[in-house]
């Protein structure tokens, strides 16, 4: 299959592009990558180089891989990390683009905005573009927890209130939701819930818990879920397969005791994870 996915680019480490988009390759896909910006390492350094590209940009780039003639050939449009409303403006352009070229192609939205602990850490305007307009155009959405809760308007303690989050955010547009990092009442000190949601049923994952705190995991959770539920069609199917991936790049981290996600050492956990977890409906 042939991937557009268009956000955030580091050249040392791995978030965004340079998390999602060797995994895809891996598996078996070609990706096309256009970065919403391109800096030297992630921020959570708290110091970096480099700069934020304008929705001019991003369009410039889609025209010339239009010019190639091949968006009808294109499957798939991920988008992540917004530097502004202004690039979701040029993403979700993009979107109308490739639909128009092939009707069967989907888009899958990670609406990065926050996260559970650190609040909201986008610009402004992008959350608000996010619940407004990139989420009610997609075919798949893959918040967090923190970003369930901001998209429905509604407080996730319970399961009960997850699936009621989720029915929330079907009700939006997309008809297929992942979320990730999700701790509910029901879910263990020493474990994490994944759930997904389509056609009105509910799925669960849940993995021990890992003490390792990294960046680019949703990045890569977001790609991998994508290009499962391209070749199953199954969102069940989809979450096990990259919720196991996920686990094992993370422990072996963990296991490293790395800052930053072993994305490349760690790649046969994309192909076959050395632990499995299976979807059960909830």
């Amino acid at each position: 299959m042939n991937i557009l996915s268009i956000q955030s680019h580091v050249a040392f480490g791995h978030v965004g592009n340079a998390s999602a988009t060797f995994p895809m390759q891996r598996l078996g896909h070609d990706v096309w990558p256009i970065h919403t910006v391109q800096f030297s390492n992630h921020t959570g350094y708290g110091s970096w180089t480099g700069r934020v590209f304008d929705g001019q940009a991003i369009e410039e780039l889609v025209d010339g891989i239009a010019a190639r003639g091949v968006l009808p050939s294109c499957d798939a449009v991920l988008s992540g990390y917004m530097g502004s409303a202004d690039i979701g403006q040029a993403i979700l352009g993009t979107v109308a683009r490739v639909r128009e070229a092939n009707s069967q192609a989907i888009y899958c939205c990670d609406p990065v905005i926050g996260d559970v602990g650190r609040g909201v850490f986008v610009r402004p305007g992008v959350p608000e573009f996010m619940r407004d307009n990139a989420v009610p155009s997609a075919d798949l959405v893959t918040p967090n927890q923190f970003e369930l809760e901001y998209l429905t308007g509604r407080e996730v303690r319970t399961a009960g209130d997850a699936k009621e989050a989720l029915a929330a955010l079907h009700a939006m547009g997309p008809r297929v939701a992942l979320v990730t990092s999700l701790h509910t009442e029901e879910t263990p000190a020493d474990a994490i819930d994944l759930a997904a949601g389509e056609g009105g049923v509910v799925f669960r994952v849940r993995t021990p818990r890992l003490g390792v705190s990294v960046n680019g995991a949703g990045d890569a959770i977001a790609a991998l879920f994508l290009v499962h539920y391209l070749e199953s069609g199954s969102a069940r199917v989809a979450l096990g397969r990259a919720a196991s991936s996920v686990y094992g790049l993370l422990k072996r981290t963990s296991d490293a005791g790395s800052r930053e996600i072993l994305t490349v050492a760690a790649q046969d956990e994309f192909v076959s994870p050395t632990w499995t977890f299976a979807a059960e409906p909830v």
